[in-house]
């Protein structure tokens, strides 16, 4: 199929479909879904403390305490914004505090990676944060500048779309997972493993997950696959839909399937052969495609879908 190479022109700021609840939130998404972007739009005049900041992330990591006078030496900021959380996970304590002392202070906390924060066994401020989803544009946001042909093949990641070239920075895009997220944090002994998994996880996208064919095609562990797939759960880059079934009951043998976040991170991936035709890629896209409107749709509604 041919490629439509348009580029997609962002020149001023395109409004997303998400809303902020009133009070404090998390909002977890992906790297480059444009968390950052709409917080410093809709809320230009708070507090902002970003953790990939190596200076702020060092202070803060060696006392967490310091957060409180921060926070107090600009009482007229009504709201703090916290980015990517999950550096510092000892903060929510801290954040726990202050909320209680000033319940008219909103935090917005963002991250890009569950796993740290699931690891600490924090209770994500037991109660006092909702937990809210960010995702890559919808069609709808686009509007006119829509091209479904870009879409399948470069996805819909506003740090892929909105790039020069979108093919170069989706190529980077997985490596900037590997190199900071992946082996940084020590989350797998071994990234050759990791990086041949992300290959065979690609070529079950948009299909029942079998994890000992992944497996084999990895020549890993059954039990280190299933491990690299709760590390991309926990990164938001793959997601996993369970079976359909009419009524509660107990669990079957049964496989969900799975998604990459995006289908420009999938195109990306998916290994490429002589013999594969244009129309197999094409289909998982869509169907990826689709997959990631409906959950974007469901999360930004509010709907219990």
């Amino acid at each position: 199929m041919e490629i439509n190479l348009k580029i997609w022109s962002v020149v001023n700021y395109i409004q997303r479909f998400f809303k902020a609840p009133r009070g404090s939130f998390f909002l977890f998404g992906p790297r480059g879904t444009g968390k950052s972007t709409w917080l410093k739009k809709n809320f230009s005049d708070a507090l902002y403390l970003d953790l990939l900041a190596t200076d702020v992330l060092r202070e803060l990591l060696a006392y967490p305490e310091k957060l409180i006078p921060m926070v107090s030496a600009h009482p007229d900021k009504k709201t703090v914004i916290i980015d990517e959380i999950q550096k510092a996970p000892q903060l929510l304590s801290i954040v726990h505090k202050v909320i209680e002392d000033d319940r008219n202070k909103q935090f917005i906390l963002t991250g890009s990676s569950a796993r740290k924060l699931k690891k600490s066994g924090v209770d994500l401020l037991a109660g006092r944060a909702v937990k809210k989803n960010f995702h890559p544009f919808l069609a709808g946001e686009i509007g006119t500048a829509f091209d479904l042909q870009n879409a399948l093949r470069f996805g819909m990641a506003p740090i892929v779309t909105t790039a020069v070239d979108p093919g170069q920075i989706l190529k980077t895009y997985i490596d900037i997972y590997l190199n900071e997220e992946v082996k940084q944090e020590g989350m797998v002994r071994n990234i050759g493993d990791f990086a041949r998994f992300l290959s065979a996880a690609a070529l079950t996208h948009g299909q029942m997950l079998n994890i000992s064919n992944v497996a084999q095609d990895c020549q890993v562990k059954r039990k280190t696959v299933e491990g690299y797939f709760a590390i991309l759960k926990d990164l938001l880059i793959g997601n996993t839909i369970p079976v359909f079934t009419r009524r509660a009951q107990r669990a079957l043998v049964a496989h969900p399937k799975f998604y990459f976040f995006d289908t420009g991170v999938f195109h990306s991936l998916r290994p490429k052969g002589p013999l594969d035709s244009p129309e197999e890629i094409t289909g998982a896209s869509l169907e990826g495609l689709i997959f990631q409107h409906l959950r974007a749709w469901i999360d930004y509604s509010d709907h219990d879908a």
